[in-house]
C-alpha cells in the first residue's frame, strides 16, 4: 500500500503552466504588512468518490507564521465519510515548511528522525512522520489522529490536473490582475479546479480505493476570511464527465472598505465560462441553510444555479483574529443543477449532482442573503 508513490525530490511540482498564487506568499521580509493583525494562509484539497456518492475534503491553514500570536500555528481538518469531521493542531511552526514560487508545503507532529521539514518520499514519511501532512500539486500525503476522539485519517493519493482556472493555455488569477496587489482580503484563489486523483484513504480503519477520481483544490490568504460569504462548487455531475463548476460571494475588504461580490466559473468541454463583476451581472439568493440560488448573465452567456440539500450539514473551523474558531458550515452531499446557455437561448450544458459543496460562513445570517450587483 505503502509504495504507491515516490516523489522525486527537488521536483517543480507546478503544472507547464503553474496557476497564479500557487506559491507560499507569507515572506519574513515583508511580515511588517501583517505583523500587527497577523495573517494566515489556508489551503483546500478534495476528491470525490462518484461510486460511493462520498467526498474527502482535507484542510491545511497556518496562522501568524512569525509566533508573535497566541493562536501561531497550523492545523490540519477533515470532512470525511458522511461529513464526520477530524481536526488536528501543529502549534510548532518550525516542522512547517511551504514553497514560495509553487505549490508545495507541509507541516509535521511527532517524527522519529531529526529531518528538517521539506518534501520526502511516500515510504520516508511513512517511516518517519507520525502525524502531519505534505502536499503539491500532484501529491496528498498524512496521517492525523484527534486523541480526544480517537477518531483518525491516514491518506495517500497522486492528482493528474485537467483545468487550472481559466483558458486552459493561460491560467489566470480568480480575482483578475488586482489579486497581486495587497489590496483584497483576504485573497482566493482556484489552484485546480479540476483533476483526476488516484490512491486511497484509510477512514476509521477502513480503507477506499480509487482511480481517476474528480479531485480539486483551492486556497486563500491574508489577515481574515471575509465578514461573511458562500460557496458552491462540484466537479463530479450525472453523466457530464469533466464539468467543474465554482461559485461564490462574499463581504470582503478592499483598502480598508467593504463590498458585496461574487463569481462563477465553469470549464467545460475544454472552454472557461466566467462571470466576475467586472464583466457580468450577478445575483444571488441564499438563505442561512438549505437553499443556494445564483444567477449571472454577461454578453454572450448566462448561467442559473440551484443548490439545495435537507442534511444539517457541518461546522468547520476558519482564520479569525481569535485564531481558528467554528464559523463556516458546509455539506459534500448537496443537490445543484446548472443550466448554462447562451445569450440566444441555446443550452450550452445542463446538469445535476448530488454530490455538491455547498457552504456559508461568517456573520450574520438570520435572514436570506439577496443581492443583485450592477
Amino acid at each position: 500500500m505503502f509504495q504507491f508513490f515516490q516523489p522525486q525530490l527537488g521536483t517543480n511540482y507546478g503544472s507547464p503552466l503553474p496557476t497564479p498564487h500557487s506559491g507560499y506568499h507569507w515572506q519574513k521580509a515583508n511580515n511588517c504588512l501583517f505583523k500587527s493583525q497577523g495573517f494566515f494562509e489556508g489551503w483546500y484539497f478534495r476528491v470525490t468518490i462518484p461510486e460511493i456518492a462520498q467526498t474527502f475534503a482535507f484542510m491545511y491553514s497556518i496562522e501568524d507564521p512569525s509566533g508573535e500570536q497566541a493562536n501561531s500555528g497550523g492545523a490540519a481538518q477533515i470532512l470525511g465519510i458522511d461529513e464526520e469531521y477530524i481536526c488536528r493542531t501543529f502549534p510548532n511552526l518550525k516542522k512547517f515548511w511551504a514553497v514560495k514560487d509553487y505549490l508545495g508545503l507541509g507541516h509535521w507532529g511527532k517524527t522519529t528522525k531529526a529531518i528538517t521539514p521539506q518534501l520526502i518520499s511516500a515510504d520516508q514519511f511513512e517511516a518517519c512522520i507520525k502525524q502531519g501532512y505534505q502536499v503539491t500539486t500532484t501529491l496528498n500525503q498524512g496521517y492525523i489522529c484527534d486523541p480526544g476522539s480517537n477518531k483518525s485519517c491516514r491518506w495517500l493519493y497522486q492528482t493528474k490536473p485537467i483545468y487550472s482556472w481559466g483558458n486552459p493555455f493561460n491560467p489566470q488569477a480568480t480575482a483578475g490582475w488586482l489579486s497581486y496587489l495587497p489590496i483584497f482580503e483576504p485573497g482566493w484563489q482556484i489552484l485546480m479546479a479540476h483533476g483526476l486523483a488516484t490512491g486511497w484513504i484509510e477512514w476509521q480503519g477502513k480503507v477506499y480505493q480509487f482511480t481517476d477520481a474528480p479531485a480539486y483544490s483551492e486556497k486563500n490568504w491574508g489577515r481574515s476570511f471575509p465578514q461573511k460569504w458562500f460557496w458552491i462548487n462540484c466537479n463530479s455531475f450525472n453523466n457530464q464527465s469533466g464539468l467543474a463548476l465554482t461559485a461564490g460571494g462574499g463581504v470582503r475588504k478592499v483598502l480598508g472598505w467593504q463590498e458585496e461580490v461574487a463569481m462563477i466559473g465553469i470549464h467545460y468541454q475544454g472552454e472557461f465560462y466566467e462571470f466576475v463583476p467586472w464583466n457580468a451581472q450577478i445575483s444571488w439568493q441564499i438563505e442561512p441553510w438549505g437553499t443556494w440560488q445564483m444567477q449571472a448573465v454577461n454578453q454572450d452567456f448566462e448561467v442559473t444555479l440551484v443548490g439545495k440539500t435537507d442534511l444539517p450539514g457541518t461546522y468547520v473551523r476558519t482564520p479569525t483574529a481569535k485564531g481558528l474558531v467554528f464559523n463556516c458550515r458546509d455539506t459534500t452531499r448537496g443537490e445543484l443543477n446548472v443550466n448554462l446557455r447562451q445569450r440566444q437561448g441555446k443550452t450550452i450544458v445542463k446538469a445535476s449532482t448530488e454530490v455538491a459543496g455547498l457552504e456559508v460562513g461568517g456573520f450574520p445570517w438570520n435572514q436570506a442573503w439577496k443581492v443583485v450587483t450592477e
